[in-house]
């Protein structure tokens, strides 16, 4: 028999996501963001179930490639853009567009020998301080990008650190003016957070990636209860043994719990060689036999032990579900001191994955 443990896919999510994003964005069109193999979800398995976006965007030629060949014939692009300059062949051939962050991009597109011109996001930096040129420099790359051939429809691009608070795309949004002064060019600035609370971000691109997984770009899921958003993965998994313990008894390695009183426990086949975060401390929400309960003792890499005393009509074979409709994998994530794009994308290979309608 296969271990138990199993990543459900809703396809019937992801539609209904990109619905939600579709009518936030009003007229502005969509990139559906699905870098790192559509965030754990599987960018084979999902992308027909976002083939209503207006385009995706990712960061792998592989991925761009795959979907390429499995038929998609509107927009991809190149989030961190190409990495070499032998790589234009491939987005001439594929026909990618591309983000454009350094000079030396700028170069390479300059001597590269293409069949047409390749479509530039010019991207801003405006105050994330990772890729982007600053404002005072903005102008000028524009200009030599306008004046190449090899160069079609410009778009100028930038990334908000802080849309999930009220003020947090004031500054940058400040930068970004400064930078497109006597530019008239389409925008994409609005990820996951500005998409959902800052409609002046909108302009012509938004770019969705969290919120079409049905996850909180703050990393709290009640800033999202109110949309309508609904997870995209459960991951479930059985209680495969129980255990009762006495007062002052541990559990798992370094017996980092005790039972203060008399309890039973239940151990479900999901560790972290299976994705779950090893760091989950005590007190982590789990869902078993329609009740919520938490996790008791260190996690180990193929098992974890949950509380059963809110469900005592537990038994060996009861699903439980580590995370999905009834815990938010935002509240896992919370729990464990991370994200739930972390809790996504590392999904373990060795968990089979199904597919819902």
């Amino acid at each position: 028999m296969a271990r138990p443990i199993v990543a459900t896919i809703h396809s019937d999510a992801l539609r209904h996501n990109l619905s939600v994003v579709r009518q936030a964005a009003g007229r502005s069109h969509i990139w559906s963001v699905v870098k790192a193999n559509a965030y754990g979800h599987g960018l084979a398995r999902i992308w027909q179930s976002l083939s209503d976006t207006d385009g995706f965007a990712l960061l792998n030629l592989e991925e761009a490639i795959l979907l390429r060949e499995q038929g998609w014939k509107k927009p991809i692009l190149l989030l961190e853009g190409f990495f070499a300059p032998e790589e234009l062949e491939i987005l001439d051939r594929y026909r990618l567009t591309t983000s454009v962050h350094s000079n030396w991009q700028i170069q390479a597109l300059a001597q590269a020998r293409l069949s047409a011109p390749l479509d530039i996001y010019l991207k801003v930096n405006s105050g994330m301080n990772r890729l982007g040129f600053q404002p005072e420099q903005v102008h000028n790359a524009w200009q030599k990008l306008r004046n190449l051939d090899n160069v079609g429809e410009m778009t100028l691009m930038s990334h908000f650190a802080r849309a999930e608070e009220a003020q947090g795309i004031v500054e940058p949004l400040r930068r970004i003016e400064l930078a497109a002064k006597d530019i008239s060019s389409p925008r994409s600035l609005a990820n996951s957070a500005a998409t959902l609370w800052h409609p002046q971000t909108h302009h012509d691109w938004v770019r969705p990636g969290i919120i079409l997984y049905g996850a909180s770009p703050s990393g709290k899921w009640q800033d999202i209860a109110s949309t309508g958003l609904r997870p995209a993965m459960t991951l479930e998994s059985e209680i495969i043994g129980i255990q009762n313990l006495y007062p002052g008894e541990g559990v798992g390695y370094g017996h980092r719990y005790r039972a203060s009183d008399e309890q039973r426990i239940g151990v479900v086949a999901c560790g972290y060689a299976d994705g779950y975060p090893r760091h989950a401390p005590t007190g982590t929400p789990v869902y078993v036999d329609g009740a919520r309960t938490t996790t008791v003792g260190a996690i180990s890499m193929d098992m974890l032990v949950i509380d059963l005393t809110p469900c005592p009509e537990v038994h060996i074979g009861t699903r439980v579900e580590l995370w999905g409709d009834n815990v938010r994998i935002d509240d896992v994530a919370a729990a464990s001191g991370t994200v739930g794009y972390e809790l996504m994308c590392a999904l373990a290979p060795r968990v089979p994955v199904v597919v819902a309608d």
